[in-house]
């Protein structure tokens, strides 16, 4: 197994700390959480929590495209929303960019995330 190779691309946001935007290990790719930032403007998103989880979906995917997968691959995706009430809106957006099978997910209300942001979602993809 090769050791690990940072991902980085500018179709998504940089990092807003000391990490990556993701790390692949071999075929499995780790994304880091992918905040609702525009990254041609480096604003977040606004309106509806439906359009900050439509651009957290498209930075999500540009990351994964940069190490070469597609949303396809995703084996699992981790969804944080400030609000758990956004549940069923985030769900009906999240289903524009999977199909079945769908993958494994976990979604999780947290008291904060980064910049203020009311969603972040995170992925591992096996990149073949």
């Amino acid at each position: 197994m090769k050791g690990k190779i940072a991902i980085e691309t500018s179709n998504a946001p940089g990092a807003v700390g000391p990490y990556s935007q993701a790390v692949r290990v071999g075929e499995l790719l780790f994304t880091s959480g992918q905040l609702p930032i525009d990254p041609a403007t480096g604003k977040m998103a606004e309106g509806t929590i439906a359009n900050r989880a439509h651009q957290a979906l498209k930075n999500l995917k540009a990351v994964i495209e940069a190490a070469g997968g597609r949303l396809e691959d995703v084996l699992k995706t981790t969804v944080f929303l400030s609000d758990i009430g956004n549940f069923q809106e985030v769900n009906a957006v999240y289903a524009e960019y999977f199909s079945s099978p769908f993958p494994a997910r976990s979604a999780f209300q947290v008291a904060a995330l980064p910049l203020g942001a009311d969603i972040e979602i995170e992925a591992i993809v096996l990149i073949n």
